[in-house]
């Protein structure tokens, strides 16, 4: 059996990307951890193991906002939510409104592993964070210079904003998922981010929730979404993917158009999904110009778009 693999660099508009970095450098960073993901799906790791490390790739690249280079909240902080889920079981572990950990995604894998709660938030995870030694960095690991202007320009066009939005130019994209079908034929999936840009401090979005942000079921598909988080969370939009697969029997590509337009029908929703069915077929959708993924189908070759 063979295996695939998706990833994602978030939402937004395709314009802006120019503003942040060039097109050619977001490629790169896509390939080189979606060939890094190959290695090992090729040695037989498990789609949880594979997807848990390319999420960890991806929050340590300043590139997209989850982990190092997250967005601020109103009192210029770093808040931090991840999640992943097996498909094998319906396991899920999931972190919320995180400081200070560099790999939100790892400390979700605890949680899951540990297996008594699905979800740990704010002082309690990272309180469980030193219980299970995970690595720990200072603020200014996280915090570049690029989310402090973007942050000022956000309270004074007095809004919170997603992270793709463009007030001024520099806006930057956002959060991180990625989703894999193992040689075993097991599906997981995994989201990380930094959240809204200006967002309240205890926000939560769609990203640690199961259903919303993140699902993976063997018997259907693996989703990980990005987006306006509030919009995600009211359509429990992941899920709603996974059912349109079980229910009205329809792949990868269907199901996540579907989905699409379920969300744009009911609330006008801005953001895109990645998926991997049980066939092990690879689909993307999107309502915003931009949806930064790469995908690697059935073990062929390694692609990349932006638009």
């Amino acid at each position: 059996m063979s295996y695939s693999l998706m990833i994602h660099g978030g939402a937004g508009a395709l314009e802006d990307l120019k503003y942040e970095a060039s097109e050619s450098a977001f490629r790169q960073s896509i390939i080189a951890i979606l060939e890094q993901g190959r290695q090992r799906l090729e040695r037989g790791n498990s789609a949880l193991d594979v997807v848990e490390y390319c999420a960890s790739l991806l929050e340590d690249d300043r590139l997209y906002n989850a982990g190092c280079g997250s967005v601020l909240n109103a009192e210029g902080k770093v808040e931090m939510d991840a999640a992943l889920m097996d498909g094998r079981n319906l396991q899920a572990g999931a972190v919320a409104c995180l400081r200070n950990i560099k790999n939100p995604i790892s400390l979700a894998r605890r949680v899951l592993e540990h297996g008594e709660h699905v979800l740990l938030m704010g002082d309690g995870a990272l309180e469980f964070a030193k219980f299970c030694q995970i690595e720990t960095y200072p603020d200014d690991y996280f915090i570049t210079e690029a989310r402090i202007k973007q942050l000022a320009e956000a309270q004074v066009a007095g809004r919170m904003t997603l992270d793709h939005e463009r007030i001024k130019p520099a806006q930057k994209l956002g959060t991180i998922g990625a989703v894999a079908r193992d040689i075993h034929g097991n599906l997981a999936a995994a989201t990380s981010t930094g959240g809204l840009v200006n967002k309240r401090w205890g926000r939560v979005g769609d990203t640690p929730i199961v259903g919303a942000g993140v699902f993976a079921d063997n018997e259907t598909c693996a989703v990980s979404a990005t987006g306006y988080g509030e919009q995600f969370l009211r359509t429990v939009l992941a899920k709603t993917i996974s059912d349109f697969v079980q229910f009205r029997g329809m792949d990868a590509a269907a199901a996540t158009q579907a989905g699409i337009d379920y969300l744009v029908a009911k609330v006008n929703g801005e953001g895109g999904v990645i998926a991997i069915d049980h066939t092990g077929r690879c689909a993307a959708a999107q309502s915003t110009s931009g949806l930064i993924r790469g995908w690697i189908e059935l073990g062929g070759e390694a692609h990349c778009k932006l638009g």
